[in-house]
This record gives C-alpha cells, sequence and structure tokens, in this order.
C-alpha cells in the first residue's frame, strides 16, 4: 500500500476540504461503474478509498503522521530498534525475561511479544488469523469489514414521479449519482443504494445509501399510492343536463363526458391517469365533482322558490 498522501496527490499539510476534493476527483475518475472493463480503474479506485479511510478521519489521519499506524491502518510494530539478537544482547523495549516469568509458565514468549505490541485483543480471542479478537482473513473470498452506510433524502415532485425522471443527488460522501425515481414510490419510502456508502478500505465493502424519498405536497393532486385525488368544479348547468368538462391531470387535461343530474362530490375514475406501477401500468385518477352555482340567476331563484312553496302546501 503506497503512502495515503502520494495516493491521493495531496501534500502532508493539505487541509481536510483539500484531501475530500482530491478523493472525489479520484473515486468520479476511477469509478467501477465508468470503468467497466479496466481492472486497474478497479485497483486505483479500491486504493483511493482506503488512502481516504485513513486521511479523511482526523484520528487516524494523526496516527499514521505520528507513525503509529501504517498506509492500511494496521499498527507499526515499533520497539525494535537496537535489538542484537537472542545470543549477544537484549532487546532495548522488551524485557523477554521478565515477561516469560509474568506468564507463570502459561504460554509461549511470542506470544507475550505479540500481546504487548498489539494489546489484549491478540492474545484475548486466539492470537493469529481468523481469530475472533484477532486479525481477519486476507485474500480472495475472506471476511472483511463493511463501510458505514449514510443517510440521504431526495424531494421529488408529483410530475417527477409519475415521469420517472432522472435526477441528480449530492451524497454526503461527496459522491453526485444520478437517481432514477423507482416506480411505486410514496412518501417516506427508503430505498437502498448498494456500494455507495463510506469506503472500507482496500479489501472491504463499501457501505450503502439509505435515500428516502420525499414527495412534495400539490395543489392539485393527492397521492394516494399510485392513485391520484382531485377536484373538478362543475358548473351548474353541466351537472343537470350532463356533458362534457375539463378533468386536469399531471400531464396536461383531458376531456371527460358526464351524465345528466350529476350531484356534487360524485367521484368518476379516469383508468391509467395516476402514477406508475411497478408492473409497468399506471394507476388511476379519482376526479371529484363539486357543483358551482352561477353568483345571480333570476330564474334559478324563483325555481327554487316554486319547489320550496310546493313542498309547503
Amino acid at each position: 500500500m503506497r503512502n495515503p498522501y502520494d495516493v491521493l496527490g495531496v501534500p502532508k499539510g493539505a487541509s481536510e476540504a483539500d484531501i475530500k476534493r482530491a478523493f472525489r476527483k479520484l473515486a468520479k475518475a476511477y469509478h467501477p461503474d465508468r470503468n467497466k472493463d479496466d481492472a486497474r480503474a478497479k485497483d486505483r479506485f479500491a486504493e483511493a478509498n482506503s488512502a481516504y479511510e485513513i486521511l479523511g478521519d482526523a484520528g487516524k489521519r494523526a496516527q499514521f503522521d505520528r507513525g503509529e499506524i501504517d498506509a492500511e491502518g494496521k499498527p507499526r510494530a515499533t520497539g525494535f530498534e537496537g535489538f542484537s539478537g537472542f545470543g549477544g544482547g537484549r532487546a532495548n523495549s522488551f524485557d523477554f525475561e521478565g515477561m516469560a516469568r509474568s506468564r507463570g509458565g502459561g504460554g509461549g514468549i511470542g506470544e507475550d511479544i505479540f500481546s504487548h505490541l498489539f494489546g489484549e485483543a491478540f492474545r484475548a480471542g486466539g492470537a493469529g488469523p481468523g481469530g475472533p479478537g484477532g486479525f481477519q482473513r486476507g485474500g480472495p473470498g475472506g471476511a472483511h469489514a463493511k463501510g458505514d452506510d449514510v443517510q440521504a433524502e431526495l424531494s421529488v415532485t408529483l410530475e417527477q414521479v409519475g415521469a420517472e425522471e432522472k435526477l441528480r443527488l449530492a451524497l454526503p460522501t461527496g459522491r453526485e449519482v444520478d437517481v432514477v425515481i423507482p416506480r411505486g414510490v410514496v412518501d417516506g419510502q427508503t430505498i437502498r443504494l448498494r456500494g455507495l456508502g463510506h469506503p472500507a478500505g482496500l479489501r472491504g465493502e463499501p457501505g450503502d445509501a439509505l435515500l428516502t424519498i420525499r414527495v412534495l405536497p400539490h395543489p392539485r393532486f393527492k397521492q394516494e399510492g399510485t392513485d391520484l385525488r382531485t377536484s373538478v368544479e362543475v358548473p351548474l348547468e353541466d351537472a343537470v343536463l350532463g356533458g362534457s368538462i375539463r378533468v386536469p391531470t399531471l400531464t396536461g387535461a383531458v376531456e371527460m363526458r358526464m351524465p345528466p343530474m350529476t350531484s356534487s362530490g360524485r367521484t368518476f375514475r379516469l383508468r391509467g391517469k395516476g402514477l406508475p406501477k411497478k408492473d409497468g401500468t399506471r394507476g388511476d385518477l379519482l376526479a371529484t365533482t363539486a357543483i358551482v352555482l352561477p353568483e345571480a340567476d333570476a330564474a334559478l331563484s324563483d325555481y327554487a322558490r316554486s319547489k320550496r312553496a310546493a313542498k309547503a302546501e
């Protein structure tokens, strides 16, 4: 693993913003989605992820700068300077005999050396590759840590849902992606975008992006799953005599035949004028009538009075 500063192409004194900007540039250039036939690009992308995992974390970056961890984030084995071998001298930083005595005969001296270097975790869970408290198995097929998931929100209009638009979204990781609004989506639904979360090092699997869809309120339509509901104003004469009225939809107004003597509050179903379903079909538009009376109509007033008088007799 190369020095992470060299991988990202930034100096040691680079700011957090410079590091993030450099990582975003490399991630965009070498992302596997854009370089499906380039194996070298996949390696460069993984290398950039691993470097950013260290330099993008203030704590890990400080440890690396102090020499406490290496370019892969592993602890450095320090304290062996001046060691002249078991036969001719002693190690400057270790008391081998004291360590052996402290074990009371329970375990090898080599195990205590590693415990001193890497902490009790090495000894507690089975020192060695694959142990519960030790190192993870490496190589192809081995178990590796997964990066953290990220949370994001995407606000959309009903028109965008209806058109299944592709929208650009900036994730908390700094990456920008194009998201196609899925069919059948409803307000508050969370969609998992696999592999778009935080990186997990050279061999680890990146986390996911959990995208919550927020459908914005519409002045005319109300969403009910893949159906839409709206209210249509109908003049009194059309409600009494019937006729053709115009009903608004997401893609423009359409003509609808209304029968005579239609009461206010009656609902008509316009099939296929709703939102896309997962199977590729569309929901319906439910149009409810709202009869509008004229502001002043003498004949209508006379008719109403005569009807009232007839009921009173």
